[in-house]
């Protein structure tokens, strides 16, 4: 009897992650904890929003008795957004954060970022998006130029695995045994990042 087993899938999902005015002299540190975490930064953006800019990104807030100090404290400094890649990049991202108010996440997530780097309900160090369709939304918002393809499932994703990662690897493949390294696997690993197709180019901007 012959098992039939499911066709594999790529899934891979996009969040966003912002480094909040009052820890960003703490961005190498989150980085190395996102990074630790099993995400990509596969984007990245130094900037100074304006208030007008904060209230547009917080629109849904509009309204709400915090929203002016919300505003206020976004535009008060320099941020850093970045846009995370990983399974459940969502999900995980609003994980890793913890609770929103930082007061409630020292209690009941010790070990969340909000717990360490946040301050107080308002002041809590990061944001994340809620959901994939409000990550679409502000990943938009922060990088307009940014593509945000549907990503591929079942025979699109094989043709982009021929077209893309076979030849790559194959052509990395050889390249080893030409080559003969020591350590093979991290050969490898160093020649398929460098030969990547489709690197990702991190982008750095301060906008005023």
């Amino acid at each position: 009897m012959e098992v039939l087993m499911p066709e594999p899938q790529i899934y891979v999902e996009r969040t966003l992650a912002i480094i909040k005015p009052d820890v960003i002299d703490k961005e190498e540190e989150i980085e190395d904890i996102i990074l630790r975490s099993g995400f990509h930064i596969i984007q990245k953006r130094k900037l100074r929003l304006s208030p007008e800019q904060c209230s547009n990104f917080y629109a849904e807030q509009f309204g709400k008795v915090f929203f002016p100090n919300l505003t206020a404290y976004m535009s008060s400094g320099p941020i850093v957004a970045m846009v995370l890649a990983r399974n459940c990049a969502v999900s995980c991202w609003k994980e890793l954060l913890g609770p929103s108010n930082s007061l409630r996440a020292r209690i009941t997530h010790p070990h969340s970022l909000r717990a360490r780097y946040g301050t107080d309900e308002l002041r809590n160090g990061l944001h994340g998006s809620l959901s994939i369709s409000s990550a679409e939304k502000e990943i938009r918002f922060i990088f307009p130029e940014a593509i945000l393809e549907p990503v591929p499932t079942g025979q699109r994703a094989r043709d982009y695995l021929n077209l893309y990662v076979k030849p790559t690897l194959l052509a990395g493949l050889t390249a080893l045994c030409k080559e003969k390294p020591a350590d093979p696997m991290i050969w490898l690993a160093d020649w398929l990042i460098e030969h990547n197709p489709n690197k990702p180019k991190l982008q750095y901007r301060i906008s005023q």
